[in-house]
């Protein structure tokens, strides 16, 4: 069992009093600190660091940090605490960006289409903060609609984004290292295994089959960062003290 280093320890140990300590002092700072859509009110530019310490649930921190110790553990060994928290925030701000883009395209899309409908403005932004519509006026379906008001109102939460950026850092470090999803026990080397993931979270990004509220495309943004950075460093040595 590999031992707990400084930068991982001190990211768990954030990431543990950011999800209990609001809900021993009965705060919600989901307004706050959760990624939201740039145009909505309660956007802030700090949200693309501070969305990675906020987590939906004890499952979802429990994964997230058992990922980061898991496959982080290793390259902070090996990189240092320093270099490992500047990869680290790279690929979860870098995530942060690539969901924030790709939800700008469909949410541009859905408003043009609605602009073209005869729509005002005005009655856009009374749908997107009353959740209500006049579908006399709008042909668009419901689901469509749904999903308008969602990416408008659903914030981000998690360190997935940049926990996938690790994953792939480990991948590219140790290809042949195996590894196991709970749902199937057969090991597989990570060269194989992280591929693997990734795809499936692009195609539940680009199609109706997705379970559950999961930011499919900050999963692909940490990981393309991620990659980026990590082969980058592996291809040229790179040293960060």
């Amino acid at each position: 069992m590999p031992r707990l280093t400084q930068a991982i320890k001190h990211l768990i140990i954030i990431n543990v009093i950011l999800f209990f300590a609001p809900q021993l002092l009965n705060m919600d700072l989901t307004n706050l600190f959760a990624l939201h859509y740039p145009k909505n009110e309660h956007f802030g530019i700090w949200q693309y660091v501070t969305h990675m310490f906020m987590h939906g649930g004890p499952a979802h921190l429990l994964f997230n940090m058992y990922g980061l110790w898991a496959f982080g553990t290793p390259l902070e060994q090996m990189w240092g605490r320093n270099k490992f928290l500047f990869f680290y925030f790279s690929a979860g701000i870098g995530a942060g960006l690539i969901y924030t883009l790709t939800n700008y395209y469909q949410f541009n899309g859905i408003y043009e289409q609605l602009i073209g409908m005869g729509v005002s403005p005005a009655e856009i932004q009374s749908i997107l903060d009353m959740g209500r519509y006049n579908d006399s006026l709008i042909t668009l379906s419901n689901k469509e609609m749904s999903e308008f008001y969602s990416l408008y109102n659903t914030p981000a939460v998690g360190a997935s984004g940049a926990i996938y950026g690790v994953l792939v850092a480990f991948g590219l470090t140790y290809p042949n290292a195996k590894l196991a999803l709970i749902f199937f026990p057969v090991p597989i080397a990570a060269k194989y295994f992280i591929p693997l993931i990734i795809l499936s979270d692009l195609f539940f990004g680009m199609t109706n089959y997705s379970i559950g509220n999961i930011a499919h495309f900050a999963h692909v943004g940490g990981a393309i960062i991620g990659f980026i950075i990590a082969w980058y460093w592996k291809k040229n040595q790179f040293r960060f003290q």
